[in-house]
């Protein structure tokens, strides 16, 4: 039901103060920096000054000061008093830069994902930030696309569980609490799908697999109740996604019940016009409103646009009315009618550094985000009073924050520093430490001083290669069509290798690479991701076993670009790959590589060891099943282990995945403990979109597999009715 003085305001705004409400614009529009001339910007979006008065909301106007003299100002002006809400990219972290999004992915922990959001949102509400254009919930096959570092990965139940979780610690129980920002699910819908990995391209999908493995991620956001959702820049059965009423109003409100405020990303109302969706503005500006997007972003077609449309009955008023009800009713729910400057603290925002329990925690997150994905002949943990060799573009770096690193004011601990805190700085020797530089600047490589990094670290007792691509490769517009390390780092590695000593490979990327030529050369392989600002401390920590690795993989590696996009809930096909058989040809395989992935999702290694066994599934009711491992610790060391839990449909009226993650559990185990791991299967958990695209259960057998990873787990086959 909505306020009546919210209704009292709809009628009694003009038209052109509505579709203003509708508009957001940069800060630079209102003219905060005296220096810019303002006649260029407003001639080019076609608009007049004195719009500005009535503009709905800002995008990344950020700082505390900045925040409170524009609102300061905009109220002054406003007709209706009506406050401005400020809306910013906050991806992981603001002033405390955490671990990009598919490393948390990797912790599997959904408590220190809630937390992850929880600290962001106390930064960002300081800074005078309303809302996050966060969680990214895109699911992602294809490490191609730059932007898989913003996503949790490649499974829709483990993104679903991410995605909800986040919503809660960025939206708390009530917006109008201290520290609170709404959220802002992104990008509805398919954006993780490009063809090619190339950003801006073409999604095309069936609906089942929409249905299926891209949607319930974003289904998860609104049940969690989040503010807002994004429209994506792609097309959603040849239609683009700010403009398509069968995704906004059709599947968001009608099936989902969604009420919040939807928003167009940057300038994508305008981009129907090339995507060939819309002639003009004017069109574009009638099919987007149409369609159920409430706010445009950065470019002003419904200001421009919207009377004539409505005065020529293109264009129904009731549409404009409920857009800029949904946008009030979020400005209320925030407390801006009441606080319009809600938790803008100048002294907080510019603090020197973020709060040290900030730091600590964006310490132990990054520590549960690093994956272990080798460690042959316990080349980890590394032993104190070692000589340690250290080489490679990342070994001294301190650019490792990851892309979308808020508004981060120091860069990261480097890896150099996090190792000095754990062993003194004469215990360490480094070469060919020159960083790499980034492809959008033409360079593609570091200087080959591998010779020279071959005698001066040939006689530590152990070699750390610092390796990875470099951070402003990665995120939005970061494509890339090769995935291997730069020839240089690869060749550093096979190098440090003749040495004799143990090479411990680490990896800092956003993305899954190519590790295929450099495997047989590691003793052990680290993925470090880009952990944010304690990096070097969160890797230090478990190099020297300070920290017991306990990350999995939540996007499967390729063994060779060429098999990518690779993943592990692949559909069941006519002429399955049977290891057994390598050398039949007429089935679905490669000739020169595998067809599993180098490293699988779930997949990740401790430095304590663990044994399944009593693995049992039982019937207790007609539509409910029990199934239970039994997990030991079978080392010396405490560790933590994540047990998953994948089901797989054998026979249905439509094609199944060969396997799907259901559920998992984390425990933590000290030496030689044993637990029983129990998870329950409900009819639920089972349903799959049928021929009509639509929920249902159909009865019959059931592969129950619990493992370790995708890859590694005991089967069982059940009868379900």
């Amino acid at each position: 039901m909505t306020k009546p003085f919210i209704q009292d305001l709809v009628n009694d705004m003009t038209l052109d103060e509505k579709l203003a409400q509708l508009t957001q614009l940069g800060p630079y529009y209102w003219g905060l920096d005296d220096t810019v001339d303002l006649t260029g910007p407003f001639k080019e979006l076609n608009i007049k000054p004195q719009v500005m008065n009535n503009i709905g909301s800002v995008l990344n106007g950020i700082g505390a000061r900045n925040v409170i003299e524009l609102q300061t100002r905009h109220l002054e002006t406003s007709r209706q008093k009506i406050p401005l809400i400020f809306m910013a990219d906050v991806i992981h972290g603001y002033r405390t830069i955490l671990p990009i999004p598919l490393a948390m992915g990797c912790s599997f922990d959904l408590e220190a994902c809630e937390r992850f959001a929880e600290l962001a949102a106390k930064e960002s509400a300081a800074a005078g930030i309303h809302v996050t254009f966060s969680p990214m919930t895109d699911l992602v096959r294809d490490p191609r696309w730059g932007r898989v570092m913003e996503t949790s990965g490649e499974d829709p139940y483990l993104n679903a569980r991410v995605t909800e979780s986040m919503v809660r610690g960025y939206q708390g129980t009530d917006l109008k609490e201290p520290g609170r920002i709404a959220a802002c699910v992104k990008h509805f819908a398919g954006y993780g799908a490009p063809e090619g990995g190339r950003e801006y391209n073409t999604v095309d999908m069936s609906t089942g697999v929409l249905r299926e493995f891209y949607l319930p991620a974003y289904k998860a956001a609104v049940d969690a109740g989040v503010a807002m959702v994004m429209a994506a820049f792609n097309t959603i059965d040849r239609i683009p996604a700010s403009g398509n009423s069968a995704l906004l109003r059709g599947i968001l409100r009608e099936e989902w019940g969604f009420s919040g405020v939807t928003i167009a990303d940057f300038n994508s109302v305008n981009e129907l016009v090339p995507h060939g969706a819309a002639l003009d503005g004017r069109e574009a500006a009638q099919k987007s409103l149409a369609a159920g997007l409430d706010i445009e972003m950065m470019s002003t077609h419904y200001l421009n646009h919207g009377a004539l449309l409505v005065e020529e009955g293109l264009l129904d008023i009731s549409l404009i009315d409920e857009a800029v009800t949904r946008v009030l009713e979020l400005k209320d729910a925030l407390g801006l009618f009441d606080n319009p400057f809600k938790d803008a603290d100048p002294a907080a925002d510019e603090a020197e550094k973020p709060s040290e329990e900030h730091l600590q925690a964006a310490r132990e997150l990054g520590a549960s985000s690093v994956v272990l994905l080798k460690n042959d002949n316990e080349a980890l943990p590394l032993k104190r009073g070692m000589k340690v060799g250290l080489a490679g573009p990342f070994a001294t770096s301190r650019h490792v924050l990851g892309g979308w690193a808020g508004a981060e004011k120091d860069p990261a601990v480097s890896l150099y520093s996090g190792i000095t805190g754990k062993i003194p700085a004469a215990d360490i020797v480094t070469a060919m430490t020159g960083e790499l530089g980034s492809m959008l600047e033409g360079i593609f490589d570091v200087q080959d001083e591998t010779e020279e990094a071959f005698e001066q670290l040939k006689d530590c007792d152990v070699i750390l290669a610092a390796v990875g691509e470099n951070q402003q490769d990665t995120g939005e517009g970061g494509s890339k069509a090769s995935l291997r390390l730069s020839a240089n780092q690869e060749k550093l590695i096979r190098r440090l290798k003749d040495t004799g000593k143990k090479v411990i490979t680490i990896v800092f990327s956003g993305r899954p690479l190519e590790l295929a030529p450099v495997l047989d050369a590691s003793d052990a392989l680290v993925q470090a991701w880009f952990l944010g600002s304690e990096s070097g401390n969160s890797i230090a920590d478990v190099l020297f076993g300070d920290y017991n690795p306990s990350g999995r993989l939540s996007m499967s590696f390729p063994y060779a670009v060429g098999q990518v996009p690779v993943y592990y809930n692949a559909y069941q096909t006519g002429r399955p790959y049977d290891p057994q058989y390598p050398n039949v040809r007429y089935v679905t395989r490669y000739l020169d590589i595998p067809n599993d992935p180098l490293f699988c999702f779930g997949y990740g290694l401790s430095y304590s060891s663990f044994a399944y066994s009593s693995f049992r599934v039982e019937a207790v009711a007609a539509d409910r099943v029990l199934a239970s491992i039994e997990v030991e610790n079978t080392s010396e060391l405490a560790g933590k282990e994540t047990v998953q839990l994948y089901i797989r449909d054998v026979s249905a009226s439509v094609v199944r995945p060969v396997k799907e993650l259901k559920g998992f559990r984390q425990i933590t185990l000290a030496a030689h403990e044993k637990q029983v791991v129990t998870f329950e299967i409900t009819r639920e958990m089972l349903m799959f979109y049928g021929k009509d695209d639509q929920l249902v259960f159909e009865p019959g057998e059931f592969d129950i597999m619990i493992g370790r990873n995708s890859g590694d787990h005991s089967v069982q086959r059940i009868w379900i009715g």
